[in-house]
């Protein structure tokens, strides 16, 4: 019976407007379940809960076919938010699906690299429905249990449209003019709607959103208190926490931040990566270590070869494009990282001295391999020949360390620099660096640098970019030895690059009334000439 109910999300019709597909029931007989059959069955309300996590991982999950490589689910929002920051550099960019990212260009709203985030955002956020339609948390005479299942749903619904609020929210740029839709997110869905709601459905505001999300959260608290889920592929009490932190920092509520961000890393028990367990050439960024409070894990039947994560991040792959594009970390950020940090170790160095880099692959392929190119996602078990085995990975959704550092920046906002800088030395003294000394005196400067190590912290992981578009630290992709080779990627932004902020899709827009005139500007040909000269921004348009 689980495998049949999940069934549903690859064959809901991909065409009709997202609003309304999640609220439609028409589905082949025999195949899938309703709000209604999964909660007329313990077992059906149990299926559904299982299948949200194998959903985030579910290869060719919007087309439901192999028509787009970017259609790989939760980790394509990873690598597409890794790529927005400019941290993924690739030799052969043909060979990286989700350069355009990194480019600013083919980002319409008749293109993939917006429809495919928003439709599958949505579909996750249809699947929670079906859960919470069934379940109301607040239900006195309900089973822990039950209650355990209702909250994970909004958990998992409140990662969804944090996700979406962080792509899809505009920010004030010079490249284009979103002055008309600025404070605006995305249409809210929920077990409600109903498909006249749907096709007249108006962006929320971010306040409306924030409300949202928080009351999500609150829910998902009531039932995580009492009930511990079976395996960390389902959110927890501490998870909870962790998503509070995150949304309080989006809307710049400090305060809070702080204080969620400290009650998830206590809540947790969990402790910082090792470098053994980082480096480890055989379950490196494949298995969860202590430190991962959330992670969801793919499995031969829901991928391909192509529809994984590992065989788009992973060099080692060779299955998969990642040994075709052969990723690297971007040399500025590289050059920031101190020989000391063992974070380093992730990425070749140029003269290959500072770590004996280790590869299943051999002494002769590293060799072989360009500067830069990461080492940090490795294939399972060291299969680097066979996808169904090397490509069956955690993938991490919240680590502990993001917290560590939520809250050094959340504490140096709302009390003062100095308490924040004597966070941000102590986890990185302890865990990362042991000389490391931040000595920033002012909030912009401190800001900066929790956010650089964030980026190296996290570097294809995707969590640093709501960082950066709260902080608009600008982004310089040409500089002096850049290992970036073609020029459509050298460009250098003022603030932010203009597509991130992505568009709502035309196909969503033409059947929801309600977005229409209020879709976000298309960044494709905000910066027409490239590269930007060395040491200069590319002009703005507004």
């Amino acid at each position: 019976m689980k495998k049949n109910i999940f069934k549903l999300f690859s064959a809901m019709v991909v065409s009709t407007t997202v609003l309304t597909s999640c609220i439609e029931e028409i589905f082949p007989e025999n195949s899938t379940a309703t709000s209604e059959q999964i909660g007329a069955s313990a077992s059906a309300l149990e299926a559904a809960i299982n299948g949200l996590p194998s959903q985030m991982v579910q290869g060719y999950l919007v087309y439901g076919k192999q028509t787009h490589e970017t259609d790989i689910a939760y980790p394509s929002l990873m690598l597409a938010q890794s790529e927005l920051l400019g941290d993924i550099v690739a030799t052969e960019a043909g060979y990286d699906w989700w350069n355009p990212y990194c480019s600013s260009n083919e980002m319409g709203d008749n293109t993939y690299y917006s429809y495919l985030p928003y439709f599958a955002l949505y579909k996750f956020v249809k699947s929670a429905n079906d859960v919470i339609a069934v379940v109301d948390v607040t239900d006195p005479t309900i089973s822990d249990e039950m209650r355990g299942y209702g909250s994970m749903a909004h958990a998992f619904r409140a990662l969804d449209y944090y996700t979406l609020m962080a792509l899809f929210e505009p920010v004030e740029n010079i490249y284009t003019d979103c002055s008309k839709i600025l404070g605006l997110t995305v249409p809210i869905v929920t077990e409600a709607t109903t498909n006249d709601i749907a096709k007249n459905n108006p962006r929320a505001t971010r306040e409306e959103m924030m409300a949202f999300i928080l009351s999500d959260l609150d829910k998902a608290e009531i039932g995580l208190t009492d009930y511990t889920p079976a395996t960390k592929n389902f959110p927890s009490l501490a998870v909870v926490y962790g998503l509070k932190a995150k949304v309080y920092m989006w809307d710049e509520n400090y305060a809070k931040a702080a204080e969620y961000a400290r009650k998830a890393i206590d809540a947790s028990g969990a402790t910082p990566m090792t470098s053994a367990q980082w480096h480890n050439p055989t379950t490196g960024f494949n298995a969860a270590t202590s430190s991962w409070m959330w992670y969801f894990h793919p499995t031969a039947s829901n991928m391909g070869n192509l529809a994984n994560f590992v065989g788009h991040i992973s060099g080692e792959a060779d299955w998969g494009y990642a040994s075709l594009s052969k990723p690297q970390i971007a040399r500025s950020l590289y050059d920031g990282i101190a020989d000391t940090d063992f974070r380093k170790y992730s990425f070749l160095d140029p003269d290959r001295s500072i770590y004996d880099y280790q590869s299943v692959q051999g002494d002769a392929w590293l060799a072989e391999q360009p500067d830069y190119f990461s080492l940090k996602f490795r294939c399972v078990s060291g299969d680097h020949k066979t996808y169904s085995v090397g490509a069956a990975a955690d993938i991490p959704v919240m680590r502990v360390e993001e917290m560590y550092f939520i809250e050094a920046e959340a504490v140096g906002a709302s009390q003062n620099v100095a308490a924040g800088v004597q966070l941000l030395n102590d986890f990185m003294k302890r865990y990362r660096q042991p000389d490391y000394n931040c000595k920033a005196s002012d909030l912009r400067t401190f800001q900066l640098e929790v956010l650089k190590q964030m980026r190296i912290e996290f570097w294809g992981e995707g969590t640093a970019f709501p960082t950066a578009k709260r902080l608009k630290p600008d982004v310089i992709q040409n500089y002096e030895g850049t290992n970036y080779i073609k020029d459509l990627f050298k460009i250098n932004c003022k603030g932010v690059k203009p597509n991130w902020t992505l568009v709502i899709p035309k196909t969503e827009v033409d059947s929801n009334i309600a977005l229409q005139g209020k879709n976000n500007p298309d960044p494709s040909g905000a910066i027409p000439t490239r590269p930007t000269p060395i040491g200069e921004y590319a002009p703005g348009n507004n």
